[in-house]
């Protein structure tokens, strides 16, 4: 019998990988299964990533809608679990989420229809979020009687404590040009220029060094946990330090004045 794919998972040439929901009949939802396949992807991408064979990862999902959230059956199922079960299967949630948000090369989230619960957390994990005119969000949890917990750090960091306590609060649904004033979205575009937009971001994100961006990432952890110390400053100086004497900085700076691309390009691209 042939193993069903809830989440696929493939790399291009370029060192794009296409993380996928693959569960179009039920919206995208999210179960037990799902996020244990997520889970698995994640941690191979961390190592990939740190190996410098994937470049950028990409989010999405087939079908109209991004994610539902939750999915009821696995819902139901959560009825009948004990505190420490359930307690054990928010940790896995909270793990994929941890995974996703610190992926060491940049993410992108392709989101195209509604993205419900949980999958507010997916994009708000993301480095960068391009939706289309038809996406819209919702913070749907109070409404069945739970709570956005989980997912909480992750989109308040994206939208604010005060714009949080509104959509935590209301379960109202934010349409596409909403969230692009929040925050929550960097680019609303045309439904059917999606996919183009993406390629473009793609190529504006494989043209930097895959060294500088796995450390701004860090950096940019550090900096948000502890903005103002004496260790951040001094960590800032010594990242800046390292990449101006490693080889990819070396490279930039050569191919610069040389007025040709860096190494790391893709083979078509050229441009300086």
């Amino acid at each position: 019998m042939a193993t069903t794919t809830l989440c696929e998972l493939h790399t291009d040439e370029r060192g794009v990988a296409w993380l996928t929901l693959n569960r179009p009949e039920v919206h995208n939802a999210f179960d037990d299964s799902l996020i244990a396949e997520l889970n698995a992807h994640l941690a191979h991408l961390h190592e990939a990533a740190t190996r410098g064979e994937v470049r950028v990862v990409v989010l999405g999902s087939e079908g109209k809608h991004f994610s539902a959230g939750a999915d009821l059956n696995w819902m139901k199922r959560m009825v009948e679990y004990d505190l420490e079960a359930n307690l054990a299967d928010s940790r896995r949630l909270a793990e994929m989420m941890q995974r996703l948000d610190t992926l060491p090369c940049p993410s992108v989230c392709r989101v195209q229809g509604a993205a419900f619960g949980g999958a507010v957390g997916l994009a708000a994990c993301c480095d960068i979020v391009i939706a289309s005119e038809k996406a819209r969000f919702c913070l749907s949890e109070v409404r069945i009687g739970l709570a956005p917990a989980v997912i909480s750090p992750y989109v308040q960091r994206a939208i604010g404590p005060r714009q949080m306590r509104r959509f935590a609060l209301s379960a109202e649904e934010i349409d596409a040009a909403t969230s692009l004033g929040l925050g929550l979205v960097h680019q609303v575009v045309g439904h059917d220029d999606l996919d183009d937009e993406i390629e473009t971001m793609l190529a504006t994100l494989l043209a930097g060094s895959p060294q500088a961006q796995r450390a701004t990432k860090a950096l940019l952890a550090e900096v948000a946990r502890e903005p103002d110390s004496d260790t951040t400053r001094e960590h800032s100086c010594r990242v800046i330090s390292e990449l101006r004497v490693s080889r990819e900085g070396q490279e930039r700076l050569a191919s610069f004045f040389d007025k040709r691309a860096p190494r790391w390009r893709p083979p078509q691209d050229d441009t300086p």
